[in-house]
């Protein structure tokens, strides 16, 4: 999978032990190290996951026009939902949703007990654990439950790269998964996932306070009305453009690979128009966690996504997504503004002079991602000394690290540009890259003020 093109390998704490996934863990890194590759590690919290309780191992059915209780504490017949929190936010004619809206129950009544009287409206045979969603209850309930902070500590002393949070709501539910890695002595990158529509009220808010985003499609396609889903993809992806935060598109992406060699035309279509919306990486998940074929679906996706690559450009043109001048407000610092605008010209600068190459010299990676954005017909090299930034530009459309101390020197920076840009393939002998940096160097992030025009030796 790392020859076929995977960037970042991801982690689901929704299942198996810590004992696994650490073996996992050393497993990647040793396959990376051998084969030369960087690959980020993301872990995935599980969030409050809703689920029914145990039950008899051959399932209860629910038949269509028939009535079951759902409850914390009653015995059978009720069927055992450990979540008080969600009944208590559940009213009359609240839908319930069962394993991803495969029954639907819809709540007609409150019991003594605490419980809910539903009606089934869509049946089937309800096994133990089925996930249960409630679309529009308002659940008071942290984003961060009890196994996910467990899940927080091992990846921190694991030295995971990024952790996604499950079931944004609000950017206060990313700040309360940054202040825990922080009293647990970790910094790793956090990524929002968008799968509650009630996310969408303050999406610029959760792009601001995360440093990755990602589409979660599977429970955003539960819990809106389906023809939506494609919408609000979009509008999630255009807003991080827009504010140069990498956007991940992920969920069924090649799903029809978990069980055959190649994808349907309709699923090769979804990932090239992702990548032509804006989308800074395209994930797997089942396919490659499950399915039959993990190796040939990132072959499929690489090559689906690099086709819908070579072909961005005219497809900026037609559509104006092509070199983004950002929406502006007050709380934009003048650092932020110069930032911008240098940005910007570099991306045009390299294709007025024909260069090969924009290298991106950055502490934090902010340079890299303002000129990604941009979404630059050369190819992008970051040069950076903290393996945290080297991280993020694996979630970064079309950018590549290299790991090294930075000079101090500005010329011995601009000498290092060149030869790193000679070294890796990017340029040769004779042709123009563009260089762009902060002055004073080490002055932190969002000082990017310097474009050089550099003729490789």
């Amino acid at each position: 999978m790392i020859r076929a093109g995977m960037d970042v390998a991801r982690l689901n704490f929704s299942h198996g032990a810590h004992e696994d996934h650490a073996r996992r863990v050393a497993l990647i890194r040793r396959i990376a190290a051998e084969e030369n590759a960087h690959v980020a590690l993301m872990g995935d919290l599980q969030g409050p996951k809703f689920r029914v309780g145990d039950l008899p191992p051959a399932g209860i059915p629910l038949q269509p026009g028939a009535t079951c209780a759902l409850s914390a504490s009653a015995p059978a017949p009720a069927i055992p939902f450990p979540h008080p929190e969600v009944i208590a936010a559940c009213g009359v004619g609240q839908r319930l949703l069962i394993d991803d809206g495969a029954m639907v129950l819809e709540v007609v009544d409150h019991l003594a007990d605490g419980g809910l009287l539903c009606r089934v409206i869509f049946g089937g045979t309800l096994t133990s654990r089925k996930g249960v969603s409630a679309p529009g209850a308002k659940v008071k309930v942290s984003s961060i439950t009890p196994k996910d902070a467990r899940d927080v500590g091992f990846a921190i002393a694991q030295g995971l790269d990024a952790l996604a949070l499950s079931f944004v709501r609000r950017a206060d539910d990313v700040n309360e998964l940054r202040d825990l890695v922080h009293q647990l002595g970790g910094n790793p990158l956090l990524v929002a996932k968008i799968e509650k529509p009630e996310a969408i009220d303050d999406l610029d808010a959760i792009i601001h306070a995360a440093d990755v985003v990602m589409v979660a499609r599977g429970d955003l396609g539960v819990e809106a009305a389906p023809e939506e889903v494609p919408f609000y993809q979009k509008r999630i992806i255009r807003r991080c453009q827009l504010n140069g935060k990498p956007v991940i598109t992920a969920t069924q992406m090649l799903q029809s690979m978990i069980h055959t060699a190649s994808p349907t035309r309709a699923e090769a279509s979804d990932v090239a128009n992702a990548v032509l919306d804006g989308t800074d990486a395209v994930m797997l998940s089942a396919e490659t966690a499950s399915g039959d074929f993990p190796v040939e679906s990132v072959r499929a996706m690489a090559r689906i996504a690099h086709n819908a690559e070579a072909h961005l450009i005219e497809s900026q043109r037609l559509t104006g997504m092509g070199n983004l001048r950002p929406q502006r407000s007050p709380a934009h610092s003048a650092v932020d503004v110069i930032t911008d605008a240098v940005t910007c010209e570099a991306v045009e600068l390299a294709e007025d002079i024909d260069a090969q190459a924009i290298v991106c010299t950055t502490s934090s990676g902010h340079t890299a991602r303002m000129v990604a954005r941009h979404r630059p017909a050369v190819r992008i090299l970051t040069l950076t000394s903290d393996p945290r930034t080297r991280a993020y530009t694996a979630f970064m459309w079309g950018v590549e690290a290299e790991l090294r101390p930075l000079p101090g020197d500005v010329e011995e920076m601009f000498s290092a540009a060149a030869a790193v840009a000679a070294a890796r393939g990017f340029a040769k002998t004779g042709d123009r890259i563009i260089i762009t940096a902060g002055l004073p160097m080490g002055a932190g992030a969002g000082h990017t003020n310097v474009v050089k025009v550099q003729v490789v030796p």
